[in-house]
């Protein structure tokens, strides 16, 4: 029995000391794997040059990836090719993780996409100028095993990029929605360094003065893609080519956004229901006008003809051309001036900009007059923000939001009809490089849910007023309102949307 004890005991210490020395990845069965992950092979730098061997590697000789850098555009560092890979045997972690190889003239020779296998046993992890890399890899010890591979492209904005620079270094990412700051003139060019706004933080965007696309005009917003460096001075992202910078429709900022409503009061719904805006600058309405569409499709089931401006019974439209506000204040659009129904809370010292016995008088331009102004059930239903007084089937929204069920409010035609969005929050009017112009096409079909019954919806995100980028998107929260509540219950709670810049 005893002798049993010491067998087993003995076993355990061996496969004990077999496993401490085994690499605790990239391995299948039993068989150690010849490739090591970049995920792993970056944790080996400590600070200092390490020649990589056998031993250190793990058992490993070779990292296997895809090609993401491109020499031909001439932004990316001369002799550098650059590789990424995720772990072999991961455990459900982000592990795709890039390195640079200094190559010399072999680097130009690879493009992205390229499957390639390089032998690393020999050469030397450094980091130079910033990159961590590795120098010492031979012609002969690249070997390139297919072309057109899929690359894993990551979108990261500008606050993760900044907070794990290293997680991101030497891989291929996207910047969405990033506008140029200053904004660029005429004559001004993407040569240097640019920073980039996307509404989290701020990146720079390097181009070299040699670079074939240097000279181009900037666009002042657009979407950025390129190989993360970092350098003596911080972090850069490098775009490869001009078609690594997709140009898009810059964003307007609005002077008005959507911050919560009112859909099912107490009592009855007629002239009680009202949407919540929030100013971003002061306003003068007599200067500079809005309107606001609010869209019902209750037991509709086709695709609104001319959108927003359809009018009748689905779209209902007020016109703001008096007053004024200021940039942070609340302000309201709706029907009598309470709080929750009939004999609730009189809220006439809020700002009202507009106010109109909707159930009895039809809208400004279009709309039917109706008692049931915001569903509060049923089809998908909308409210959007317009510049001036003329709303048409092709005019574009500043603010909107979608909340509700579903139905056929879109249809792709042709013609295609349906909402028209904008770039927000919620919805992106340009998507894998095609114009989606409709709520429901494309991934545009974010809405909120139908609130809680008798709920006040509060939408709660950060808006930056100077760039018209939502830094935080809207959440709705539903606040419960009775006939007593104080007009601070649908100003003051917190995690209203705030309002930067």
């Amino acid at each position: 029995m005893k002798k049993i004890i010491f067998y087993i005991s003995a076993l355990v210490v061996i496969c004990s000391t077999w496993m401490s020395c085994k690499r605790d990845t990239d391995y299948v069965g039993v068989t150690v794997s010849p490739y090591i992950s970049n995920f792993d092979l970056r944790k080996l730098f400590k600070g200092a040059d390490l020649l990589l061997n056998e031993e250190n590697l793990g058992g490993a000789n070779f990292i296997k990836g895809i090609v993401v850098s491109n020499q031909t555009g001439g932004n990316v560092p001369a002799g550098l090719l650059l590789v990424q890979n995720s772990r072999i045997a991961g455990n459900g972690i982000d592990s795709l993780r890039g390195i640079a190889f200094s190559v010399g003239t072999e680097a130009a020779k690879y493009v992205p996409g390229d499957s390639v296998h390089v032998r690393i046993t020999g050469s030397t992890l450094k980091r130079v100028n910033g990159t961590l890399q590795i120098a010492g890899v031979t012609a002969a010890g690249i070997e390139k095993k297919a072309s057109g591979r899929k690359i894993i492209l990551r979108a990261v904005n500008t606050a993760e990029l900044t907070k794990r620079p290293s997680f991101y270094e030497s891989t291929l990412i996207t910047i969405s929605k990033g506008k140029m700051s200053p904004t660029p003139i005429t004559g001004d060019t993407y040569s240097g360094n640019k920073t980039i706004n996307d509404g989290f933080g701020t990146a720079i965007i390097h181009t070299e003065s040699t670079a074939s696309f240097a000279t181009q005009e900037a666009t002042p917003f657009a979407d950025y893609t390129g190989i993360v460096a970092t350098t003596s001075t911080g972090v850069q992202l490098l775009p490869r080519t001009a078609d690594d910078i997709f140009a898009l429709p810059e964003i307007k900022p609005s002077a008005l956004i959507i911050t919560g409503y009112l859909v099912d009061p107490t009592g009855s719904d007629a002239n009680y229901e009202y949407i919540q805006f929030k100013a971003t600058r002061d306003i003068d309405f007599a200067a500079t006008p809005f309107s606001i569409v609010a869209c019902n499709n209750a037991g509709i089931l086709a695709a609104p003809a001319t959108g927003w401006a359809l009018g009748g019974v689905r779209t209902y439209k007020f016109t703001i051309k008096t007053g004024s506000i200021k940039k942070g204040q609340f302000c309201y659009v709706g029907g009598n001036k309470v709080i929750w129904g009939s004999g609730s809370t009189n809220i006439s010292s809020a700002a009202w900009i507009a106010s109109k016995q909707y159930s009895t008088l039809d809208g400004d331009d279009f709309g039917t007059a109706t008692t049931n102004l915001l569903a509060n059930s049923g089809n998908v239903a909308g409210i959007a923000v317009f510049e001036g007084t003329t709303v048409t089937g092709n005019s574009i929204p500043l603010d909107v939001i979608m909340y509700g069920g579903n139905g056929a409010v879109y249809a792709a035609g042709p013609p295609e009809v349906g909402y028209r969005i904008t770039n927000t929050d919620k919805y992106s009017t340009i998507q894998n490089r095609k114009t989606v112009a409709f709520y429901g096409a494309g991934t545009n079909t974010n809405k909120f849910a139908f609130p809680a019954t008798s709920a006040f919806t509060m939408l709660g995100g950060v808006y930056d007023a100077s760039t018209g980028i939502w830094s935080t998107g809207r959440t709705a929260t539903n606040i419960t309102l009775t006939s007593t509540s104080p007009l601070t219950a649908i100003e003051q709670p917190a995690g209203f949307t705030t309002i930067v810049n």
